[in-house]
């Protein structure tokens, strides 16, 4: 069954979606499940499924998106990498979506299997860049096609803004119709980088992620992996409580909560959420802002 996202991009009202990553054993699919049914009991706009590091879970990305499609009836959006791949496998991916239903992708570049920060390496045959991705999946065409976004700058960028006001710009010209950003701390960041789109001449929503933090250390681990700055004041406060699990939890979703309301007010078209596979923190943080659907 096909289902477009056609709230996304109208403006209407605010979104709420979520990010899921594929689960790498049973247990962890089991699990993922009880996320989904929690989850779809929020009726989120949509449910977005990454791939992993090095486009390890390309496989699973492909099953289980295509098996929410099939069993629930929340909108997907796959998400799509140039890593691992050549030209005819991505189309054959495409293909693979469009059978089942699934006409909402996230074009990505992906990032190597060292991580963010670690050398590309070209697959023979393959993209370097996500804007040829957004291009193959426009050609194909019944695609709704979004990119990501970095308020923070993307790591490769290596703090140039406006290079990175130029790349999204591109994605724009060749099909991309949305963005969602990579997981932020400040309000400002959001803004400072719509209104630079916007300067530019770009229509083109972008949905700020936040990720409601549970765990000291991972959220350590993924500032460092994708080049998140965290600020002072936030680790302060973490670090206060990060021998409690319980605090921990409460102040990130009192601090995805005050981000969220920020970033609504400031015009924001949606909140996509980074679940990490667990529907606690998401579903506190979506009780308290769903009043601006």
């Amino acid at each position: 069954m096909e289902m477009r996202m056609t709230n996304v991009a109208d403006g209407s009202k605010p979104t709420f979606s979520f990010e899921l990553f594929p689960p790498k054993d049973a247990e962890g699919e089991a699990r993922l499940w009880a996320t989904i049914e929690s989850l779809d009991a929020m009726a989120p706009d949509f449910i977005a499924v990454t791939y992993g590091a090095g486009g390890s879970t390309r496989d699973r990305t492909i099953r289980i998106t295509s098996e929410i499609t099939a069993h629930t009836k929340i909108p997907t959006i796959a998400h799509l990498t140039c890593v691992g791949s050549t030209r005819e496998e991505l189309i054959e991916i495409l293909g693979k979506y469009r059978e089942a239903g699934i006409t909402n992708i996230l074009a990505l570049r992906g990032d190597p299997v060292g991580g963010p920060r670690a050398e590309w390496v070209t697959t023979p045959g393959g993209f370097d860049h996500s804007d040829q991705l957004v291009s193959l999946a426009a050609e194909m065409g019944g695609f709704t096609i979004g990119v990501a976004a970095f308020p923070d700058c993307h790591p490769a960028s290596n703090g140039d803004f406006d290079r990175d006001i130029d790349v999204l710009l591109e994605k724009e010209r060749r099909g991309a119709t949305f963005a969602t950003t990579q997981f932020f701390f400040e309000a400002e960041r959001w803004v400072a980088l719509v209104e630079r789109l916007q300067a530019r001449g770009s229509s083109m929503p972008v949905i700020p992620g936040i990720l409601p933090v549970t765990n000291v250390k991972q959220l350590i681990r993924m500032s460092e992996l994708t080049g998140t700055p965290l600020p002072t004041a936030l680790t302060d406060a973490f670090a206060k409580v990060e021998d409690n699990p319980d605090d921990v939890r409460k102040l990130g979703v009192d601090v995805a909560t005050e981000l969220a309301e920020k970033l609504i007010a400031a015009g924001a078209p949606g909140i996509h959420f980074y679940t990490m596979n667990s529907s606690t923190a998401t579903r506190e943080v979506f009780e308290r802002i769903k009043g601006h659907r």
